[in-house]
C-alpha cells in the first residue's frame, strides 16, 4: 500500500471515495493514503475517514466529508475514525450520545466501563457502545488500530431523565 507510516508507527490509511459523474455514472472521486496524527493527550494518533452532518446521511453532499467539523468524539451526523492506541495508554472515562461501532483491526484494547468491569477485544472482535460510560486502555505492548462508526443518538434515558454526556477534551474516539 504505501511506506507512509502514521504518528503511531502502523502503516498509513488508504482511502477510496466514489460518487458520480454527470451523467450519474458511478465514479471514483478521489483516493488518499493518510497517516494517523498525535492527538493533544498523547494517548492515541487518530485519522477522520468521512463524516456526516446528517443522519440519514446526504449523499448528494459533494464536499469531501474528512473536512467537516467533528470533534474529539461526535458533534451530530456520523463519522468513521481510524484510532490508533498506544501501548500502555488509556484514553479519559467517557460518554457520548451516539452509538459507536468499534471494530479492532490489529491488537487488542480493553473496555472498562464506570463500575471497573473489564473486557478485552481482540483482532476481528467488534464493540457496540450504546452511550455508556467507559474508557478504552492498552495493556500490551504494541498499537491497537481500532476503526470507529459514531452515529449522533438521543441520550439514554434512565427513569426518564436523560444521562448526561461525559466528553472530555482528549476522548480516544
Amino acid at each position: 500500500m504505501s511506506d507512509i507510516l502514521s504518528d503511531s508507527g502502523l502503516p498509513a490509511v488508504q482511502r477510496v471515495v466514489t460518487g458520480h459523474n454527470e451523467d450519474g455514472r458511478a465514479i471514483f472521486k478521489s483516493e488518499d493514503i493518510t497517516p494517523t496524527k498525535m492527538i493533544a493527550s498523547g494517548d492515541a494518533s487518530f485519522l477522520t475517514i468521512w463524516a456526516t452532518e446528517t443522519v440519514p446521511a446526504d449523499n448528494n453532499d459533494e464536499r469531501d466529508g474528512r473536512d467537516l467539523p467533528t470533534g474529539l468524539t461526535l458533534e451530530r451526523g456520523s463519522v468513521i475514525r481510524i484510532t490508533d492506541m498506544l501501548p500502555g495508554k488509556q484514553s479519559p472515562m467517557h460518554r457520548t450520545n451516539s452509538i459507536d461501532y468499534g471494530i479492532v483491526l490489529k491488537g487488542e484494547i480493553e473496555l472498562e466501563l464506570e463500575d471497573g468491569r473489564k473486557k478485552t477485544i481482540r483482532e476481528g472482535g467488534i464493540i457496540i457502545q450504546r452511550g455508556t460510560n467507559h474508557l478504552w486502555r492498552n495493556t500490551t505492548d504494541t498499537v491497537c488500530r481500532i476503526a470507529f462508526i459514531l452515529i449522533e443518538a438521543p441520550a439514554y434515558l434512565h427513569d426518564g431523565q436523560p444521562l448526561d454526556e461525559a466528553k472530555p477534551e482528549h476522548a480516544a474516539h
